[in-house]
Formats: structure tokens, sequence, C-alpha cells
């Protein structure tokens, strides 16, 4: 991703940030009811600029300079304990591609190995404010979606997994952008329980919790359908 262009989306994210805090102050994420609309309003403002700058040829770069995370990235989940595919209760892990697709998928995980591979070292861009530089392992979402056929009436994705439920749903141009993955190694080991293992999606055009970890289904539908921080008042294009 170019620097104007990452400088204008930050400078354009904390303007909306701004006034959204002059108007809520102290409140949680959803604020007062009285604040609603226009939360509502300055969140599709927002994502309208996000769409008008994006670009399939913006791509992102982790300065090779800096040190990869490695373990010192953090580790976040919503289940009690690090989710981990038991085999033995579960069977084998497959990812299912479902939805508005002539070919629906289940690929255990050395199938999905299998498929045209990618290795990218670019940047980790969390909520909370911090970035961190890894190197994904894996294949992009653009390939699975062209074998399974995925339908033109697809306009968005959505991305499930077995940390107890946890789901975010993406537009169909982010999903496909060329450094959209589904990711099975990071910095040059095999993914482990803690980052999301078996398989992950990453992408560093979008906010670190759009990156679902711990992937079971992929599904491409016609609508968009929120997603577990989306749903609880986080932006839900989140795009960076």
């Amino acid at each position: 991703m170019r620097d104007d262009d990452l400088s204008r989306r930050l400078f354009l994210g904390a303007g909306a940030v701004a006034a959204a805090q002059l108007l809520l102050g102290a409140c949680d994420s959803k604020g007062p009811r009285s604040a609603q609309r226009f939360l509502r309003y300055m969140e599709r403002r927002n994502e309208g600029i996000e769409r008008a700058l994006f670009r399939h040829t913006a791509m992102d770069a982790g300065s090779p300079g800096r040190r990869l995370a490695g373990s010192a990235l953090p580790s976040y989940y919503i289940s009690r304990t690090v989710p981990a595919w038991d085999e033995s209760l579960r069977g084998v892990w497959r990812l299912e591609i479902a939805g508005l697709v002539a070919r629906p998928l289940a690929l255990s995980l050395p199938e999905l190995m299998r498929v045209p591979r990618i290795t990218r070292r670019v940047n980790h861009y969390c909520v909370e404010g911090w970035t961190a530089i890894e190197e994904w392992t894996g294949c992009r979402l653009r390939e699975l979606a062209k074998i399974a056929g995925a339908s033109r009436d697809a306009r968005f994705v959505d991305f499930q997994s077995f940390d107890s439920g946890y789901h975010e749903s993406w537009d169909i141009e982010s999903a496909l952008h060329p450094q959209t993955v589904i990711a099975y190694g990071l910095d040059g080991s095999m993914l482990g329980a803690a980052h999301g293992a078996p398989a992950r999606l990453f992408s560093p055009i979008k906010l670190g919790y759009k990156n679902v970890k711990y992937l079971t289904r992929i599904v491409f539908l016609p609508a968009a359908n929120g997603g577990y921080w989306s749903d609880r008042g986080y932006e839900w294009y989140a795009g960076v």
C-alpha cells in the first residue's frame, strides 16, 4: 500500500473517530441511544470514503529493516481457552467453501496446501493502535473462489470459525484483493493454535479483528451479515 494512500486513510479515519468522541464522551462503543443515528451516518460516510480509496493495485509491504513479530505477536480468541482442533472429537479438519458457488468444497489441510501458495511479509494493523510485521504463507482467497466457481452475484463473504462461533463478513472486493490469504504458515513455521491453526484469514487491508482465525467455513453471500465485533459497535468495513 502506498504511503500517500495510508496517510489519507489514517487522516480520514482519525477525523471520524474524533467527531464521534466529541459526541460520546465516556460512553461505551455503542454510545447513548440519541447518538445511534449519528454513529450509523458516520460509519456509512467513512465506509464510502474507504471504498473510494480502495485499489487492488495498492499493496502493503512490511519494512525489511524490522524484525518479524514471531512469538511476540499477541494471540486473541473469545473462547475460555486457546481453541484447538481435536480430531478425536471432531474428525479431520476441513475448510468448507459454500454459498453462491458452483462447486462447493471441503478441503483438508494437505489439500489446502496444494493450492498455489504465496509467502508475503506485511503489516498487521490492530484496532488497539499497535502494528506488527509478519510473514504469512498460504493461498490467495481469490484462488479458492476460482476453484469453487464463485458466482458474480456474491457481493460479500462470511468467514466462520470454531472459536465459539466467531465470524466476520467482508465485501467481495476486499476478499479478492491479491494480499488476502488463507494462511497456514506464520514467520517460517506452521501456524500454531494461539494464532489460528489449522488455517486463518489474513490481509493487511483490514484491521486485525476482521482477520478471522480457526477457520471452518467461507460462505459467499449476496448480502453482508455482520460479525462478532461488528455487531458490538465496531466498524464493519474496517479498512486500513
